[in-house]
Order: C-alpha cells, then structure tokens, then sequence
C-alpha cells in the first residue's frame, strides 16, 4: 500500500558527508509525518530525526543534533537526511518511515510508536 524507497547511502570517511533520500508512493500524503531511524547489530532500532507535515517542527536525537538535518519536499513526496561531520558510531542501516494516523495521531511526531510504514533500508559506513 505505501512504499519508501531509500537511496544515497555508502561508504564514508570520519568527518565526511552524505545525504541520503525518501521517495514514497502509494496510500501515503503531505500531511504524514516522516522520521529516520537506524538500527545496528545486536541493538533497537531508534529514531534519528523526525519532522512534521509542514517542516515547521523538526526532532533529533541528542547523538546527532547539530550535525545531521532532516527536511522534506512535499510536492516531491520526498524526505532528506543531511548527515555531517559524520563518525563511526553512526555506522547503521538507515531506514526512512512514515505514520499511519495523520492528521489526527494522538501521539506525538517524535514517538517511534507512531511510525508502521518503512523502507527497505539504506547501509551507512563511516570508517576511521
């Protein structure tokens, strides 16, 4: 019903950049909200940086605000993630979401248990 397709991951050194891209289809709209989340071996996948369906309101994780943005082109249906400055921690698969309840979810867009549709999954390398 809704598809998210990743692209714009690879292999990268420390302090380097990447930007990696959402494009959707299907049942999904303008007015979802729409967040990134990572997941590495032997851990949970947790969210990375959420945002609105206007823009106007942005969320990061503590471990990535100052270096990573996420902003969205609606007419595009499309989602980005700028990473910068990236390090070796930050090594995952990224993958890109969006919400099931909008435009009236009860929770709110920085909730991980707000998100059901996701990508396939894009691999982030970032060596030392």
């Amino acid at each position: 019903q809704v598809q998210l397709i990743e692209s714009g991951g690879g292999l990268v050194q420390a302090g380097g950049s990447l930007r990696l891209s959402c494009a959707a289809s299907g049942r999904t709209f303008s007015t979802n909200a729409m967040g990134w989340f990572r997941q590495t071996p032997g851990k949970e996948r947790e969210i990375v940086a959420a945002i609105t369906w206007s823009g106007a309101g942005t969320y990061y994780a503590g471990s990535v605000k100052g270096r990573f943005t996420i902003s969205r082109d609606n007419a595009k249906n499309t989602v980005y993630l700028q990473m910068n400055s990236l390090h070796p921690e930050d090594t995952a698969i990224y993958y890109c979401a969006t919400d099931a309840c909008s435009p009236n979810c009860p929770m709110a867009y920085y909730s991980p248990t707000r998100y059901h549709y996701w990508g396939q999954g894009t691999q982030v390398t970032v060596s030392s």
